[in-house]
């Protein structure tokens, strides 16, 4: 990958793929393999001009993107502004699989038990690991169930990590956009199978930390947290609130969050040992609590805090440990939360920023989604309040 290009602007597409495609062309020794596209909605009603004048002027192999409400590209992070990002990657002797799955086709692929029917759909007979060395997905969050999506590419290719985001930007379903090939499609998802020379080294880091004691669920139902050992949750969650310090008792203010262990055979959890989602609501009736997934009785959770100080030493961190790695990435993807940005740092560009102390003059591209896709633990789940990176590396 060798081009990264950001554009905050009001201009014509022409005049916007002009200038796009010169930068492309300027940087860019052999022809594009793949070529990734985000933009904000103001762009929604010139996405047809835009597709065509990207594939006429530079001839992509592959042609992904996706509506984000802010866009990162270069070492900036565009928020509340009309922009488009490219990121284009010459990938020599690499084998590239482009795939779309409308919300019609969604019931089938996942009563798929043995998971024949997915890596058909993306151009495989096998789930070799040999083969197949990532997956960058882009989806509606309206029309897409990412969480068994997700369990279904895991089963097809155990072991092998998606990384991508969901749309954003749109309040209603079909307010997305999604380009895959010469098709735009307002539902489901879209990606590219990525097999050969080339290895795919992923970051997610979270932007929430633990707070309180870990909780034994005890009843649930569906994505209602009924008991927390044997007690009623909302109860159990008033009391771990009333004994934090005042400092974290403020943290909770901005939002309160449940973490979901993902490996229960662990001794102790840590940062990074959860799954983060919302808690949407509370029935003080009954005591229950909604969260922003599906729960069972016998899973381990503990309250999470937004918190803007650890998110940044956590990307700090774990950057530094990617970049020990000597062979430099040709480039990457950021996908990073629409909870994160101005909205959690006190200073701008802060992911992009992280990413690029670690790995300097990397050509990076993305945007802020609502829903991360990233892989841990050997699973790839979706995220909220991440920054999810994948560097690309030759083999």
């Amino acid at each position: 990958m060798q081009c990264a290009v950001a554009l905050s602007c009001q201009t014509q597409v022409r005049e916007a793929v002009k200038e796009l495609s010169a930068s492309i062309r300027r940087q860019l020794v052999r022809s594009v393999d793949l070529l990734l596209v985000f933009f904000t909605p103001e762009y929604h009603a010139a996405i047809e001009k835009l597709s065509f004048a990207l594939r006429h002027s530079l001839k992509p192999r592959v042609l992904l993107g996706c509506t984000g409400e802010g866009i990162i590209a270069g070492d900036r992070e565009l928020e509340g502004t009309p922009s488009i990002a490219v990121l284009a990657a010459s990938l020599p002797g690499v084998a590239l699989f482009p795939f779309a799955i409308p919300i019609a086709d969604w019931e089938s692929l996942l009563s798929d038990a043995h998971g024949s029917r997915i890596r058909q759909r993306v151009g495989s007979v096998s789930p070799d690991p040999d083969e197949t060395r990532a997956f960058v997905l882009l989806a509606d969050p309206f029309s897409t169930p990412a969480v068994e999506w997700l369990q279904a590419l895991d089963h097809a290719f155990p072991g092998i990590p998606a990384v991508g985001g969901m749309a954003s930007g749109g309040v209603h379903p079909g307010d997305n956009r999604l380009i895959v090939q010469e098709e735009i499609i307002e539902d489901g998802a879209i990606g590219v199978r990525v097999a050969g020379p080339v290895r795919v080294d992923t970051v997610v880091s979270q932007g929430c930390r633990p707070i309180g004691d870990p909780l034994l669920v005890t009843g649930a139902e569906g994505n209602l947290i009924l008991t927390l050992g044997g007690r009623p949750g909302l109860d159990v969650v008033r009391e771990q609130i009333e004994r934090l310090r005042p400092e974290e008792q403020m943290l909770v203010l901005d939002g309160l969050f449940l973490g979901i262990v993902i490996n229960e055979y662990q001794h102790a959890f840590e940062r990074g040992d959860f799954l983060v989602r919302h808690v949407l609501g509370v029935d003080q009736n009954t005591g229950a609590i909604a969260i922003g997934d599906n729960v069972r009785a016998g899973q381990t959770v503990q309250l999470h805090v937004r918190d803007a100080v650890m998110a940044d030493r956590d990307l700090r961190a774990q950057m530094a440990l990617a970049a020990r790695d000597e062979t430099a990435p040709l480039g990457g993807l950021i996908f990073s939360c629409n909870g994160r940005g101005s909205r959690l740092f006190d200073v701008p560009h802060h992911d992009i920023g992280c990413v690029l102390e670690a790995v300097p003059e990397t050509p990076i591209a993305g945007f802020f989604a609502a829903g991360e896709l990233g892989p841990a633990g050997g699973r790839n789940f979706v995220h909220g309040n991440t920054a999810c990176v994948a560097l690309f590396r030759p083999i």
